[in-house]
């Protein structure tokens, strides 16, 4: 037994110890090394292969339109499928038109006159059609209205809202989601505008500012938001200028301009220089005609005239010339 289990191990010995074993042993291993490299390389091949196919099986839809629709990327339709044969029987009220564009703008219900919010679409044959969801969007508002002849919102991105209105066999409910080109309702009438027949009346508002449709058709959604946000800054301007000439301040420069005249502090320096009261009793006690009096009081009284002569002295001195001239005669 001992000697058959040396066999096996003399025989490896004997093979290692031939030159070209380790050679051998090299080349065998770098064989394998590369043949797994190479299954691996193959292996992530495949699922890059199966990746490829799966996205170009996905891409086969690629021109079909899908159930989550951008209406921002849509283009902005009549809510008529044939607008060509399409009517408008009352125009959208434009403050900026003409006065008679606007008097044809209003709609005259119960004596009083209502500026239309939209435009009244109709047929030329006079027919009825069915109403077309002019963008894709969310049903908000489905209201039974005699006077509106009845009405249904759709709400889109942005805050934009389409409204359409004088309609009946309506096709859709709160919550829905139509499509651009869905029929959601029937053309019908109403009473705020029974001369426009059948028709619809269809609106567009951005955050709940009436804006004219025609203005937006065949356009891109988005040139709605682009609109509001032009009108907002031309509305802007004209206030930021006026605050800019505020700034000014004229106000602060007429009180300015007063506060360098100050009429009433120049006038009372002038009365303090010319102080009339003062000078008038220093011109009073330079005259002293009190003292003048009392000089011609004490002259009296000392018994002198005007001359400053002493009245009395003259007859004395006239007795003692006739003296002298009685001693010269003697």
């Amino acid at each position: 037994m001992r000697e058959e289990e040396k066999k096996p191990t003399s025989t490896i010995r004997r093979i290692l110890k031939q030159r070209w074993a380790l050679s051998a042993i090299y080349i065998a291993s770098a064989a394998i090394i590369l043949a797994a490299a190479f299954l691996l390389q193959n292996s992530f091949d495949d699922s890059a292969k199966d990746g490829k196919e799966e996205s170009a099986e996905t891409g086969k839809n690629y021109g079909e339109p899908s159930v989550e629709v951008n209406s921002n990327l849509e283009t902005i339709k009549m809510p008529v499928a044939d607008a060509d044969k399409s009517v408008i029987k009352k125009q959208f009220y434009d403050v900026n038109a003409d006065e008679k564009a606007q008097e044809e703008a209003l709609v005259f219900y119960n004596n009083r006159y209502e500026q239309n919010k939209g435009i009244d679409i109709a047929m030329e044959d006079g027919k009825s059609f069915d109403v077309k969801a002019s963008l894709s969007g969310n049903v908000t508002k489905v209201q039974d209205d005699a006077l509106l002849g009845n009405l249904v919102e759709v709400e889109h991105e942005d805050g934009v809202v389409t409204r359409y209105q004088s309609v009946k066999d309506i096709k859709v409910a709160v919550g829905d989601k139509v499509k651009q080109g869905q029929a959601i309702a029937t053309a019908g009438k109403s009473q705020i505008n029974e001369e426009a027949g059948v028709h619809v009346h269809f609106e567009i508002r951005k955050d709940n500012i009436a804006l004219n449709p025609l203005d937006f058709v065949d356009k891109q959604a988005s040139a709605i938001q682009s609109a509001t946000e032009a009108e907002a800054e031309k509305e802007e301007t004209p206030a930021v200028e006026g605050s800019e000439a505020d700034k000014e301040t004229p106000a602060v420069e007429g009180s300015e301009a007063e506060k360098e005249e100050t009429p009433a502090v120049e006038g009372s320096e002038a009365e303090k220089e010319e102080t009339p009261a003062v000078e008038g009793s220093e011109a009073e006690k330079e005259e002293t005609p009190a003292v003048d009096e009392t000089d011609e009081s004490t002259d009296l009284e000392s018994g002198t005239d005007e001359e400053g002569s002493v009245p009395g002295e003259d007859t004395t001195e006239e007795s003692d010339s006739l003296k002298d001239s009685l001693n010269q005669s003697n």
